[in-house]
């Protein structure tokens, strides 16, 4: 017999959705091998539990996962997963897919496990308020599950933001990040830039100065204050750039190609292709410490 106690502060949207039959504080809950009933703990076997095709997270770093597979072996899975029956002898994943990676890491065969009802949608959004409440995701995975649920969830921005227990100017502001150019987006989600820096970075319109100044914060290490104080500079008029125009008759290839450059050399390329196929690549810079770096990469 073990017992187990519900854990508080979860946030008020995903208490609500799980809406199932409340689990009482201190309430010794007796464990069974199969069929317990909603909102008791059960032990299920884990090659009975298909993961959740909803996951929001994609990447589980391998060290954290070890650790957590060494702290089961040792002590057990504290927290038990949430499935829902996919069938007589099968569940499907609901949350907790790392606790589930880490206990198979960890040889365990069997899994306690909250069982409840939810359909395709509710599934969604309770794997996406589970990560974003109670998961260590970047930034852009935060942006991505916020754009999910308003999209997939035919949710207003008011509403994720009482799901997710945020304001609805936070709510707005990771959304913003999706609109950077993939390559600040990569380094929000490598780590190689803070949210303070992308923060900055959101409120330069110009996409030719937002891929220089993420080059500037990458090269010097720039702090979040500095960044600031660039964006301010480099805002002031006599120093706007007019942002480059894409052909109206561009291919997809061609534009993919143009993507590619500008990511590559960390400023907006211009392609100009004629009918012929004859052409041009313009590579605009900001000063000329980034004409030098530039060069440097054209192995000049």
């Amino acid at each position: 017999m073990m017992t187990y106690q519900k854990k508080t502060g979860l946030g008020k949207g995903l208490s609500a959705l799980l809406d199932d039959t409340e689990v009482v504080e201190n309430k010794r809950q007796q464990i069974s091998n199969e069929g317990s009933s909603l909102g008791t703990i059960s032990h299920i076997n884990i090659s009975q539990v298909e993961v959740n095709p909803f996951q929001p997270r994609t990447e589980f770093e391998a060290e954290a996962l070890k650790e957590l597979s060494d702290s089961i072996k040792l002590q057990g899975l504290i927290q038990p997963i949430t499935v829902r029956r996919a069938g007589q002898n099968s569940y499907q994943l609901i949350s907790g897919e790392r606790r589930l990676r880490a206990s198979k890491l960890a040889g365990l065969t069997q899994i306690p496990a909250y069982i409840r009802t939810a359909n395709d949608q509710q599934m969604l959004e309770m794997a996406l308020i589970e990560n974003i409440q109670r998961e260590n995701l970047n930034a852009i995975e935060v942006a991505l599950s916020f754009q999910r649920m308003i999209e997939e969830c035919s949710l207003k921005q008011e509403e994720l933001g009482d799901r997710v227990s945020k304001s609805r100017s936070t709510v707005t502001n990771y959304l913003r990040l999706l609109r950077l150019p993939p390559s600040i987006q990569a380094s929000i989600r490598d780590n190689e830039i803070s949210m303070g820096h992308a923060r900055a970075l959101i409120s330069v319109e110009d996409v030719d100065k937002q891929l220089y100044i993420h080059r500037e914060i990458i090269d010097k290490g720039l702090s979040v204050r500095k960044v600031e104080e660039l964006v301010r500079e480099i805002q002031k008029p006599g120093n706007k750039v007019k942002a480059t125009k894409k052909p109206a008759n561009m291919s997809f290839q061609f534009q993919k190609i143009q993507d590619d450059l500008a990511s590559k050399f960390g400023t907006r390329v211009k392609l100009k292709v004629q009918d012929k196929g004859t052409g041009a690549i313009e590579i605009p810079f900001m000063s000329e410490d980034d004409l030098n770096r530039i060069l440097e990469m054209l192995d000049w």
